[in-house]
């Protein structure tokens, strides 16, 4: 399995004192968010679901993320860290052997830095982990850059369900994995991790959060 600490950025399970910061990125990703309500119920009652969050740490005094952050941070090493701030989220569903993603989103501020990557990986091991057969999800036909994703971490598409999303009556594709524990699969996902890793690390972008470190559990 995958080890995933030492990391800019660190996933979590997530917390009904979660929902003000997840409830605020639904709202700026989805066109029909879930409410507090539902996500309360999966939290506290749902048995089948699995849900984090990661979380990145912010400079209190406003230095801010990517190459100017890290330069002004270098000139001045005192600068302090405020809490860290949730900067995405996934969930899935465990029915029958069957790991159904729900959901997965990341702040508008922070796309395009590989996080929606790390939290597809996070979930992908953690429902191996659980002895998930296979992993599925549906996802919009006009949504070519979560297709592009999918595709790279072995999803295939496998169905399609006609005017699947309320708000436009747009379709969505099926797709759904390889057997997750296959020898082949784990390979091919720790190779991709390998890579991710190496691009977190590297990245200017998380330079700031260097020493962030993953909580005791």
């Amino acid at each position: 399995m995958i080890d995933f600490d030492g990391l800019p950025v660190y996933v979590e399970p997530m917390a009904v004192s979660d929902l003000a910061d997840v409830l605020n990125i639904e709202r700026m990703s989805f066109p029909s968010p879930w409410s507090s309500r539902a996500y309360e119920y999966e939290l506290r009652y749902n048995e089948m679901a699995h849900y984090f969050v990661a979380r990145i740490a912010g400079l209190s005094n406003g230095n801010g993320h990517g190459l100017v952050g890290w330069l002004k941070q270098k000139f001045q090493p005192t600068a302090a860290f405020k809490s860290p701030e949730t900067v995405g989220y996934v969930g899935y569903w465990l029915m029958a052997g069957e790991a159904h993603i729900s959901t997965i989103a990341v702040r508008p501020d922070m796309r395009r830095h590989s996080l929606g990557e790390l939290l597809l990986a996070y979930t992908l091991n953690d429902a191996a982990k659980h002895s998930a057969h296979v992993a599925t999800l549906e996802v919009r036909v006009s949504n070519t850059t979560a297709q592009q994703l999918y595709l790279k971490y072995g999803f295939d598409k496998v169905g399609l369900r006609k005017a699947y999303y309320s708000d436009n009556n747009e379709d969505a594709f099926v797709m759904t994995t390889p057997t997750l524990n296959s020898a082949p699969y784990q390979q091919r996902l720790q190779r991709l991790y390998t890579a991710l890793r190496m691009r977190l690390q590297e990245s200017a972008f998380f330079h700031g959060a260097r020493h962030l470190t993953r909580p005791s559990s």
